[in-house]
């Protein structure tokens, strides 16, 4: 058994435990951090895109310094067909504005920069190296068990992500249940700036946003999503668990028939695949937040179930930056008091109330079951909308019909009834 003792160890390098891990480094804690891959960021392949705002508090014009892609100044919103596709588009200088903007990343890159400010600021990384259990002694967490090493710590921070065995290990939650999880499948395309600032109509520094719902997760929960980067695009479909067992697809050939649409293909023109991954999502918001506090523990960011889907934005990252920054403040106060005990550390639920994080979990709670009972969604409204648009700009010569008549045609077809209480319950959940 080693001798090494530390104030906290957190498992898992992406950006909640390598931002626990800083803050606690920069007041003077002992602080080890244990990553399983290679390095900070090899084995996170999310989205990606990151809203400023949590991380800006901490580091503040980080962006200036990290290697971000893009700034997004353009949002994409489309519904979409096998052969057609609606899109509402969105551009403003408003939305790169410091402090509200927000950056398209590579995560392998991003997570490798917070690594080293983490290190900077004293913080010990130990990477290559799987946490496999943890140190409990009668009931309170003292650390964690890698191999044949055992190390110890006054508290440990699991940020281990979505699938986490640890927190499982601990009773904290159970098998995650199939409708809380999504399974995405992405690609990076290499593609030059030039032809990513013309295709996608962008400044040099900008980029866009791109969601997409309907034909993309084969009419399923779920969809599809598109990020620019400086020299390539994340290009990706996600789908929830319980919809995806349903489909009459699989994930992968949900990508390919994506990439082949009409609408996207002509994006991808000479591009080159340099990265193709998967990787679990939580989607249960709110509603899957697992137990979070415990003698000697904490648990952050996607581990926490930190993440929501909105249909028109995905955010998990700020929550994951938000989440670290309550931890810490819980542990500073902890250690101050030389106090670790699951009373004590109860301060990080009132820190994560007082903050953004749980105040949106909360207020959205209910947006990610009106998408699970809402399967319009995802296999009616895009069939509506192409019909809708397809009477309004196919010119055939026929006599024209009014265009009320045109569209109460197809807004009857759907139902009526179906959409207002559709909308109802939309707007509700928001």
């Amino acid at each position: 058994m080693s001798d090494d003792r530390f104030d906290a160890i957190i498992v898992g390098g992406g950006i909640a435990g390598t931002v626990t891990a800083y803050l606690l480094a920069k007041e003077g804690l002992e602080v080890m951090l244990v990553e399983r891959g290679n390095y900070a960021g090899s084995k996170n392949v999310t989205g990606g895109r990151i809203y400023s705002h949590s991380l800006e508090k901490i580091m503040p014009g980080f962006a200036q310094e990290a290697p971000v892609e893009r700034k997004i100044t353009r949002e994409k919103i489309s519904l979409m067909t096998e052969e057609s596709n609606v899109t509402v588009e969105f551009s403003s200088t408003r939305l790169g504005e410091q402090g509200s903007d927000s950056y398209s990343v590579l995560r392998g890159v991003f997570d490798q920069w917070l690594a080293s400010k983490a290190e900077d600021a004293g913080v010990q990384m130990v990477t290559g190296i799987r946490v496999d259990d943890l140190i409990v002694r009668e009931g309170k967490v003292c650390g964690v068990i890698a191999g044949e090493d055992e190390l110890e710590a006054n508290v440990t921070i699991l940020a281990d992500g979505v699938n986490s065995l640890l927190a499982q290990k601990l009773g904290y939650r159970g098998e995650l249940a199939p409708h809380q999880v999504a399974v995405g499948v992405k690609e990076i395309i290499e593609l030059s700036a030039e032809v990513i600032d013309n295709r996608f109509n962008c400044r040099e520094g900008e980029g866009t946003s791109w969601l997409f719902a309907g034909i993309p997760s084969a009419g399923k929960v779920g969809g599809g999503f598109l990020y620019t980067n400086k020299t390539s695009i994340s290009l990706g479909v996600v789908s929830t668990l319980s919809e995806l067992i349903k489909a009459n697809k699989t994930l992968p050939q949900m990508l390919e028939d994506f990439k082949s649409h009409p609408s996207i293909e002509p994006l991808l023109k000479g591009g080159k695949m340099m990265e193709y991954s998967g990787h679990l999502v939580p989607e249960g918001g709110f509603h899957m937040v697992p137990k979070i506090i415990g003698d000697g523990v904490l648990v952050v960011g996607d581990a926490a179930g930190f993440c929501i889907n909105l249909g028109y934005a995905v955010r998990g990252m700020d929550f994951a930056v938000g989440s670290a920054e309550c931890a810490a403040k819980a542990v500073l106060k902890a250690n101050k008091a030389q106090d670790f005990s699951a009373g004590f550390l109860q301060c990080y639920q009132s820190f994560l109330d007082e903050s953004f994080v749980m105040k949106d979990l909360k207020h959205y709670r209910n947006f990610p079951h009106f998408l699970e009972e809402t399967p319009r969604i995802f296999n009616g409204y895009p069939g509506m909308a192409a019909d809708i648009m397809t009477d309004l700009f196919v010119v055939t010569g026929n006599p024209p019909q009014p265009m009320m008549k045109m569209m109460m045609k197809h807004v009857k077809n759907m139902g009526m009834l179906n959409i207002a209480k559709d909308g109802w319950k939309g707007v509700r959940s928001l």
